[in-house]
């Protein structure tokens, strides 16, 4: 009979663990990984598939009102309830709380598509939401309790692929599916795809086993959930629906703060924390989530905006925003499974994140000097540049951060991460979502020119505020109609209106663009600090010691030839003016208010970028003399390892 090993059985002093990659077979490795996959893909191709249905689904049940709130419900269930997934699938074990998960996303899923008004599929909705928040970090935890950190990067760097391949068949699907059988079968298509991921998952996942007595963290469970909805509610109400200043939006600012301060006191005293504040006091984590909230932010900011750039300025023709993303996410794909290659081949996380920032800055750079003359060849490079640059990092840091800590708390700083990418998403889309509305309603009312102005009402004006209306043919044909109308002379007039709000919607996406660029330049400045320590080849060996960082100052050089560049461009006599507002908008107030954006840019270029960029060459030359005179390195964490973290490798069903 199969003795299953316990946590308190063999001292980890001399028991070396054997990860499963070692001694299982490759059909059983094979086994796990399929049904891993096949429960992130059921989460990854539900929501591009239904964003696809969403406009046939509101058709039919009503409640325009509460469109948003499809989505928004789905977002905040599984963000709020990731970190306590993680917790609690590492103390009673993955495979319990993966295939739950699954099934309350299934429950959710057959509830939607019984949905008869906007209320029950948004409840629904949550509830699928809920299931998706554990199966997206303990899917990343099983691949840490199958390979050590040293092997893990080539897995998980296919499980992010996953999410690239969703989002071009999705949508597609989606539309397929909404076409020929009808909007309810979007969710019931969920039925047996995760029916066969939880008959494989509970054949084939190992069984972790721990019989310590644990203490659950409710009150933190509670305290977070209170301060994680008020914050996401506030990111994604605020600049729509509600003004930024507005008492909703800073009340739920004020009511999360609150209960935000009494979760970090709460967890500081707990015996078990949800999100251990004690993980912050390691600099690889607090690093790898910054740089991870960045790479967040400045993804989905690049997904939201490039499918209406392609239509609404470019005019291009698509059936879906998939189509239009599908170079985008062909280089996310290349990329995480390559870097996931490279990492595991050398070990070497650093200079694949530095590399990926450099990448994903050049892309967002080129993404911000597209005008409506920009070709189709053009925007397909820069899609593949992005692409490349992001999708090395998506799975990354989670590895760097697994690698920073013992095997017992794989799960928690596995969904704290994951956690943290989610917050980083949503804040970023608001952010860039208040930039590009304001932008573009400030460039329409410059670029319209007077005569239109006398000529259309100020109603009619203020219906097209709304960029995203350029996407609706139903919308623009009837505009052209009216003009129509007005003879020969009104179709002029037409042609003059919607050249100005390509023009406008081409200079507030592309400011946007130039943010997503400054985001990761900032990531890049992050990981600097990033410290490098070996990959564990076992997961109850020590966490190693950073060797002395031999690499920092070449960094801080190319950081600063980064800044000279831009500096250098700011004060071209054709400088792109985009950049000039950009600067301009960085130092408000710093300057004379009667300046032009184009003299407070060239002035900020000359007087802060330049000088930063001296002083970072200067210190990397002065930092390489004093280490090769001997100067002693900082300190570093070290972690032991626990005598818990024992992986049992019996215990499977079947």
């Amino acid at each position: 009979m199969a003795q299953t090993q316990t946590a308190s059985a063999i001292p980890a002093s001399t028991q070396e663990y054997q990860p499963l990659s070692a001694t299982l077979s490759r059909r059983r490795l094979f086994s796990i990984l399929l049904g891993v996959i096949l429960g992130m893909l059921l989460a990854a191709l539900d929501q591009t598939i239904v964003g696809t249905a969403l406009p046939r689904i509101v058709a039919n049940l009503g409640g325009l009102d509460h469109y948003a709130w499809v989505v928004t419900a789905y977002l905040l269930a599984s963000t709020v309830s990731i970190p306590i997934w993680g917790k609690l699938s590492d103390i009673y074990g993955r495979r319990t709380f993966f295939i739950l998960g699954m099934v309350i996303f299934l429950i959710g899923s057959a509830l939607a598509g019984t949905s008869q008004n906007m209320t029950q599929l948004i409840i629904y909705r949550g509830i699928q939401g809920v299931g998706a928040g554990a199966m997206m970090p303990i899917a990343m935890a099983i691949i840490g309790d199958i390979f050590p950190p040293a092997e893990r990067g080539k897995w998980q760097g296919l499980i992010v692929a996953v999410f690239g391949l969703a989002s071009i068949v999705g949508p597609t699907l989606g539309g397929w599916i909404t076409d020929n059988w009808g909007w309810r079968w979007v969710f019931y298509v969920n039925m047996p795809v995760g029916i066969i991921a939880i008959l494989t998952a509970g054949f084939v996942l190992p069984k972790f086993v721990n019989k310590r007595k644990h203490i659950i963290d409710y009150l933190g469970a509670i305290t977070l959930v209170a301060g994680t909805v008020p914050l996401l509610l506030a990111f994604s109400w605020a600049g729509t629906q509600y003004a930024w200043g507005s008492w909703q939006i800073i009340s739920l600012f004020i009511f999360s703060v609150v209960m935000l301060v009494s979760f970090f006191l709460i967890e500081m005293r707990a015996a078990e924390p949800i999100i251990s504040p004690q993980l912050f006091k390691n600099s690889i984590f607090t690093t790898s989530t910054i740089a991870m909230f960045l790479v967040s932010a400045g993804l989905f900011g690049a997904i939201l905006y490039l499918p209406l750039f392609v239509q609404g300025v470019l005019g291009e023709s698509a059936t879906n925003s998939g189509i239009v993303l599908t170079p985008l996410m062909l280089g996310f794909m290349f990329s995480s499974i390559v870097g996931g290659q490279l990492l595991s081949r050398t070990g070497r996380y650093k200079i694949l994140a530095m590399g990926g920032f450099v990448v994903a800055a050049v892309g967002m750079f080129l993404l911000s000097r597209m005008t409506p003359a920009t070709s189709q060849g053009e925007v397909v490079r820069n899609m593949l540049v992005t692409g490349l640059g992001i999708g090395v990092m998506m799975s990354l840091f989670t590895i760097v951060v697994q690698n920073a800590f013992p095997y017992r708390q794989l799960g928690e700083v596995t969904a704290s991460l994951t956690f943290f990418r989610s917050i980083g998403s949503t804040m970023g889309v608001a952010v860039m979502g208040t930039i590009m509305t304001n932008g573009f309603q400030n460039a329409l009312q410059s670029n319209i020119p007077a005569t239109l102005k006398r000529i259309i009402p100020a109603d009619r004006l203020a219906q097209l505020e709304n960029p995203q209306l350029l996407l609706a043919p139903d919308f623009v044909a009837k505009i052209q109609h009216n003009f129509a109308a007005l003879g020969p002379q009104g179709l002029v007039i037409f042609r003059q209106l919607i050249e100005a709000i390509r023009l406008s919607l081409s200079t507030a996406i592309t400011n946007v663009f130039f943010l997503g660029f400054i985001i990761m330049v900032l990531g890049f400045v992050t990981v600097l600090f990033l410290r490098e320590i070996p990959l564990r080849k076992s997961n109850t060996a020590p966490v190693a010691e950073a060797p002395t960082s031999e690499g920092i100052n070449r960094s801080r050089a190319l950081l600063g030839l980064t800044l000279a560049l831009v500096a250098r461009e700011a004060q071209k006599p054709d400088a792109n003016p985009q950049i000039l507002e950009t600067l301009s908008n960085s130092m408000n107030g710093q300057y004379p208010h009667e300046w032009s954006d184009e003299q407070r840019g060239r002035a900020v270029a000359q007087d802060i970028i330049e000088p930063l960029s001296i002083s970072l060459i200067t210190s990397s030359i002065g930092n390489g003399r004093e280490h090769s005179n001997g100067a002693t390195p900082g300190t570093t964490e070290e972690t032991t390892p626990d005598a818990n973290d024992i992986l049992s490798t019996d215990g499977f069903i079947g």
